[in-house]
């Protein structure tokens, strides 16, 4: 049984997806659908049941919460990944093929293609038939109709003149002369006396659907109902009130043959058609078991709600002491924070060397004793190093096994926690001696992922990246290496003599912690690729980037044994973070331990999904704010990271980021800190989100800019969208925005920054098309050449704008992944670093390290202040699409005038220049320091290209 989600099509933030299936002959397969989209944030990869049909074959309908996303994928498969013919390829449903908020295809067993009518030959329908089917708990339907109408038509009553098994049915025809995709249903009773939920939304040519009271679900195959009268919860709200709620009509003679154990009474009322209140003389304890027990409804035990969401919970119990395990040769303590919990037992483990530990692997189970504020404590005697650890809670609902959240050491698939000597883990010279950074905008970021760097390719026996720890941890590291090609070495770098010689300050690594196995297996990690933004396990190192996932020792040693390497040839290493969501929340080791705590909801109890991917943490909340800034510090000390890229920051609240900034600053004021700062729909006030709106409250803290990167190529939403460099008229301010770092520079140059440190300037990132990419969607008869020049103007103005820079990955060759818009599953043929790539385009290269040494070599394109800023970068009045400024010398570190012109134009233009004599140090051709050759006067900027001149 497969529904839609709970909103019931929340128009204008949601799309119904609609996939009509037709099997082959014949077929005995249970196929099911695998659905995902790209949108503003990546939905994640899902499997879903058929959950109807029709003459065509068998039906899906699914809500995504994207508004009109951009691409959606599906697959037809089994659970075991076999795939149906015409599947072996993803097929995308596209924008142009979702009309007034529905996608609706259809595909056929055998035939890759997608067609979005019916191919068979159906057509339009311009009326609706529908049997409409309504259950209610009570059986009671005297007056109770629906109200329908075509989406952005007339409505009217229909009354339900039929029953049936499953309760009440209405046959809803009337015209449809627009063909609309969607009608809108409501449940009322008689004259509005009563409504049953909010507006539905159901496809317009189903034959039937079945609607429950109290939910906003539309089902579109007969769902199964538990009839019988009954509490469908019983939750305290506050930690002297508990709410009941049922699933019939009740009168006031419910509350007197209300039974409730376990707890002191003061009163009991009816406050709800199917809702009691309970009020109670002292706080509750929450650990004890209290039941509510009714003759007719049955029995519900306790669970802590929105009580666990209050600030008096975080003021009762939030625990501000160190959490986890502290080892010593002589002992280990264990400290984890449950304060719901009845009881928890530590399960210590033998960690098997060559396969998955089972249940015949723990040794022994040892009695928690309850600690202060809600933590549960264990001391356990004697060396054990090597051995893993779980904790088995019990809440009222049961007992379940979790992995200390704390955990900095996990088994292979993160499975059970770890106990290790961390000190046996430091490769040799550990030591704390870091290239030097002086200021946030003297880093040049560079975005890498483990497996992409060295894997270069497998497959192929014709090329070679020449490292020999592929897609592990060494082979970040490995120096010395230069593509083979049949056999023989070049003179082409590549890996870490490759990042190096390129002259970046920074490498930024997606997601290295412990991240799901259902993304990567780490018994067998070749099997599936995955970007990693699923977390699992947040203090622990990803097994699959190790040389021997089995051994909770060696991930840790050989993860910084890379940054070590780093540091040892002059770069930094930042780390990728994603505490913004877990891959399950309902899984996850967090919600296990203390449930309902961790997570946002909606004001109807399903957890907040402003990520995405089906939930948001709540870093406003004591504990959650607690691990994240605990864990950013326990990774900068133990790991010796010089940087937090933080995911979908806007998740999080400022007081958070803040905490963070400061923590961090404790340990190396260096270090930074930055993120997506984008504006998500998370059920946090305005005013507290940790988005670009509020950069201003979080001074050190710096956001991605998607202004200048959509304003340089176009939305990244939106294919064939252009942008400065590519073709669109008018973005010159918008562009100019960006130079100046996002300050507040005058009326019409105004971003979201307080300072140029705030922003992150980039042009393209691991998600979303390349910039290469999007210039073959966006300027396809454009020649090579042109697009080619096209990608340097924009790299050229990255660099020579205030902030600080950011660079993909491959980004200096001009990367492919031929069109694929979200590769975070995507084979290694389209993710890896094509080395090959990087030799035939090794004039890019040089042009962008060419920039890069500019770059260095003038502080005055890397300001720190505003006011700095805004008195030494001047911009000149210039044609259309050209921007002209100039760099003082005045500028803080810098010596000589810098005097910087973009020529988006499709033709060389002429540009006055200040008086005297200038050295012209880029051209669009060549970049660097030294002067390509002397003007004055004028110069020649030409087609695409910046042009720097340097007084001499």
């Amino acid at each position: 049984m497969f529904p839609m989600s709970a909103s019931a099509l929340d128009k204008g933030k949601s799309t119904l997806v609609v996939v009509h299936y037709q099997e082959a002959p014949g077929n005995q397969t249970d196929w099911n659908l695998w659905l995902w989209a790209n949108g503003p944030d990546y939905f994640p990869n899902k499997g879903f049941a058929f959950n109807g049909e029709d003459d065509f074959g068998k039906v899906a309908a699914y809500e995504f919460p994207v508004d009109s996303p951009e691409r959606l994928g599906l697959i037809v498969r089994t659970d075991n990944w076999d795939k149906d013919k015409g599947s072996e390829n993803d097929r995308f449903i596209t924008s142009d093929m979702i009309k007034d908020g529905v996608a609706e295809v259809w595909i056929k067993s055998g035939d890759s293609k997608i067609y979005t009518s019916n191919p068979d030959g159906d057509t339009a329908k311009t009326e609706v038939d529908m049997k409409v089917h309504y259950f209610r708990y009570d059986n009671t339907y005297t007056d109770w109709g629906l109200w329908t109408w075509p989406d952005g038509g007339d409505g009217q009553s229909i009354a339900f003149d039929e029953t049936d098994e499953f309760g009440a049915v209405a046959n809803v025809k009337f015209a449809n002369p627009d063909a609309k995709k969607l009608i809108g249903l409501i449940t009322k009773k008689g004259d509005w006396a009563e409504k049953d939920g909010e507006d539905r939304f159901a496809l317009s040519t189903a034959k039937e659907i079945w609607l429950v009271e109290g939910e906003s679900t539309i089902y579109y195959s007969e769902p199964e109902i538990d009839r019988s009268p009954k509490i469908v919860a019983f939750e305290a709200t506050t930690f002297r009130t508990a709410k009941l709620t049922l699933n019939r009509t009740i009168d006031a003679s419910f509350a007197k043959e209300l039974k409730v154990n376990g707890a002191n009474v003061k009163s009991v009322e009816v406050t709800g058609d199917k809702s009691v209140t309970i009020q109670f003389n002292e706080d509750i304890d929450l650990t004890k078991v209290i039941t509510a027990t009714h003759p007719t409804f049955g029995e519900r035990v306790l669970q802590a709600g929105d009580v666990l969401r209050s600030p008096e919970f975080d003021a009762k119990y939030a625990y501000d002491g160190k959490l986890g395990i502290t080892y010593q040769k002589s002992k280990t303590n264990f400290v984890l924070w449950a304060p719901t919990a009845q009881d928890v037992k530590l399960e210590l483990w033998n960690m098997p060397k060559d396969r998955p530990a089972n249940d015949q692997d723990i040794k022994k189970t040892i009695q928690m004793k309850r600690g202060e504020r809600g933590t549960w404590i264990a001391e356990v005697r004697g060396d054990l190093d090597g051995i893993g650890y779980t904790y088995n809670v019990k809440h009222a609902s049961g007992s379940i096994r979790a992995v200390d959240p704390y955990a900095t050491a996990v088994g292979v698939n993160g499975d059970q926690g770890v106990i290790v000597d961390l000190k046996e883990t430091n490769p040799k010279r550990w030591n704390n001696m870091k290239p030097q950074l002086k200021q946030s905008t003297d880093a040049i970021i560079y975005e890498t992922h483990v497996r992409d760097f060295s894997i270069f390719d497998v497959t192929s026996n014709t090329y070679d990246s020449g490292i020999r720890h592929k897609g592990k941890y060494l082979g970040v590291v490995q120096p010395g290496t230069r593509l083979i090609e049949n056999g023989k070495k070049t003179d082409t770098k590549t890996g870490l003599d490759h990042v190096k010689d390129l002259g970046v300050t920074h490498v930024q690594f997606i997601p290295v912690y412990d991240y799901n196995t259902a993304s990567v297996d780490e018994t067998n990690p070749d099997a599936k690729y995955n970007w990693g933004y699923d977390p699992k396990n947040y203090n622990a190192p990803e097994g699959s980037y190790s040389t021997n996932p089995y051994d909770a020792k060696v991930r840790i040693t050989q993860l910084k044994e890379m940054i070590q390497g780093l540091h040892d040839h002059n770069l930094r290493a930042v780390m990728d973070v994603v505490y913004n969501h877990m891959f399950d929340a309902q899984a996850s080791n967090l919600h296990k331990i203390v449930p309902g705590y961790y997570y946002r909801y909606t004001a109807g109890g399903d957890f907040a999904n402003g990520t995405g991917v089906g939930n948001d943490t709540a870093s406003e909340r004591k504990m959650m704010q607690k691990l994240i800034v605990d864990s950013t510090v326990y990774w900068a000390t133990e790991y010796k990271w010089d940087g937090f890229r933080f995911d979908l920051m806007g998740i999080h609240d400022v007081d958070t980021m803040n905490k963070v900034r400061q923590a961090l600053d404790k340990v190396d004021k260096s270090i930074l800190v930055f993120g997506e700062g984008w504006d998500l729909g998370t059920p946090l006030d305005p005013a507290l989100k940790a988005n670009q709106k509020n950069a201003y409250k979080m001074p050190g803290v710096a956001h991605f800019n998607d202004n200048i990167r959509d304003g340089l190529k176009g939305s990244v939403f939106i294919d064939t969208d252009n942008g400065f460099i590519n073709g669109k008229d008018g973005l010159e301010n918008r562009i100019k925005t960006g130079i100046v770092g996002e300050i507040d520079y005058n009326a019409d140059i105004k971003g979201y920054t307080k300072q140029p440190t705030q922003a992150i300037t980039y042009v393209e990132a691991h998600d979303n098309h390349t910039l290469w990419d999007k210039l073959e969607l966006t300027n396809p008869e454009t020649s090579e050449a042109d697009r080619t020049k096209m990608h340097r103007l924009a790299s050229s103005i990255l660099l020579t704008s205030q902030g600080t820079t950011f660079i993909h990955a491959g980004q200096e060759f001009m990367r492919t992944k031929e069109g694929d818009h979200n590769s975070y599953k995507s084979p290694d043929r389209i993710n890896q670093m094509d080395w090959k790539r990087a030799a035939d385009r090794k004039a890019d290269v040089q042009y962008m390290k060419g920039l890069i040494e500019m770059r260095k070599a003038n502080p005055g394109l890397r300001m720190t202040d505003a006011k700095d800023v805004k008195k030494n970068v001047k911009f000149y009045r210039s044609e259309p699409n050209v921007i002209t400024y100039l760099i003082d010398d005045k500028a803080p570190g810098q010596k000589k005038d810098l005097f910087i012109t973009h020529n988006a134009n499709a033709k060389t233009v002429k540009v006055k220049l200040p008086t005297g004599q200038w050295n012209v140090i880029v051209d669009g051709n060549q970049a660097g320091t030294k002067t390509i050759k002397r003007v004055s006067g004028y110069v020649d900027v030409p087609a695409y290209a910046t042009v720097v001149v340097k007084q001499p």
